[in-house]
């Protein structure tokens, strides 16, 4: 299928890089008409990657959105990371995700065949998930787009907000970033096969684990970090919370060879909207090597769940991660606030 068809060729951008920039969307939402529902527990206004609608005292209602342009060539693949990518946003706020629906895009120049490569790769990893795909909507468009509205469910003691770290938490992440710049160095032939495939299985790898063991410890925010890139989600939480989150460069898991890809000006569109947004709120210690801040710019897709942890449970955390999710690492910590959401240090 892939030597029949390049998905990424028909696309402008890719993956959660199509994204709009976090301040132009801030932007476009201000101002807009709201409906007051006591039973909505959490909409817009926090950022957050899902709203909760309370359903009993017992029982909250989670439901997200996700779509965008391929990321990958291959359909089936491209499929399977739209779906965990959208599917990320329910583990991202604690819950457990259980129904979905397509959201489809499909180019003129696509053959019946990848289309439904990219059907059957979303319903793959779905149902690992155990989510099931219950109907959808597809429409024509001159580029293809592919991705998930989900629903899940939680109790209401289980929901974590983006916006609510303490200070003294540990900050953990899940999956070691350079997705973007991977992304792009690929359009290029600029990077090695390996480096890609494990780019690509990273990208398709669910959230399910990272979220079931935040469950078992005292965790007090989550955010997924996609589009925005690390800063941006992390300016997000921090300033949600009237908090400084202090980043250790040298402790952020990175995937191979994005460095010296980032040295060689490889870098994603998407970067530099991250870095507009997110940079007046953020500073940096003059020892990081610029190669290594953009990475904390660069727009990921699918990327890992960002944790902000009770100090006492961060160690014991971070055993149970690492012993199912490799590239989980303590990247920093929160205090009182130092003028700015993020310092990197």
């Amino acid at each position: 299928m892939e030597n029949e068809i390049r998905m990424t060729k028909l696309a402008s951008c890719a993956g959660c890089g199509a994204k709009v920039g976090a301040g132009t969307l801030a932007k476009l939402l201000q101002g807009l008409p709201t409906v007051f529902d006591e039973n909505l527990l959490v909409g817009y206004d926090t950022s957050d990657d899902a709203c909760v609608y309370k359903i009993s005292d017992d029982l909250v209602l989670v439901n997200t959105l996700d779509f965008f342009p391929p990321i990958v060539d291959d359909p089936f693949l491209f499929g399977q990371i739209a779906a965990a990518n959208a599917i990320s946003d329910v583990y991202a706020m604690g819950a457990t995700p259980k129904l979905a629906l397509n959201i489809m895009a499909v180019s003129p120049q696509m053959p019946d065949e990848a289309v439904r490569e990219v059907l059957r790769g979303g319903y793959s990893k779905a149902a690992e998930a155990g989510v099931i795909i219950s109907g959808g909507h597809t429409i024509r468009d001159p580029e293809p787009k592919y991705g998930l509205s989900v629903s899940g469910f939680a109790r209401p003691e289980e929901i974590r907000l983006n916006c609510t770290p303490h200070v003294g938490d540990v900050l953990i992440l899940t999956k070691a970033l350079g997705t973007g710049v991977i992304s792009t160095a690929n359009k290029v032939d600029m990077v090695s096969r390996e480096t890609y495939q494990r780019a690509v299985e990273q990208m398709a790898t669910l959230n399910r684990t990272g979220c079931e063991i935040a469950r078992e410890f005292e965790v007090h925010s989550i955010t997924d970090v996609t589009g925005f890139g690390l800063m941006g989600h992390t300016s997000e939480m921090a300033n949600g919370g009237g908090v400084t989150a202090v980043i250790d460069s040298t402790r952020v898991p990175l995937l191979p060879e994005v460095l010296s890809l980032a040295e060689m000006g490889i870098l994603p569109e998407g970067m530099y909207r991250n870095r507009s947004f997110a940079e007046p709120f953020s500073q940096f210690a003059p020892s990081v090597p610029r190669a290594l801040a953009d990475m904390l710019f660069d727009p990921q897709t699918s990327g890992g769940l960002l944790m902000a942890v009770a100090e006492k449970d961060a160690d014991a955390m971070l055993a149970r991660l690492t012993d199912k999710v490799p590239h989980a690492a303590v990247i920093g910590h929160i205090t009182e606030n130092q003028g700015c959401a993020v310092k990197v240090v």
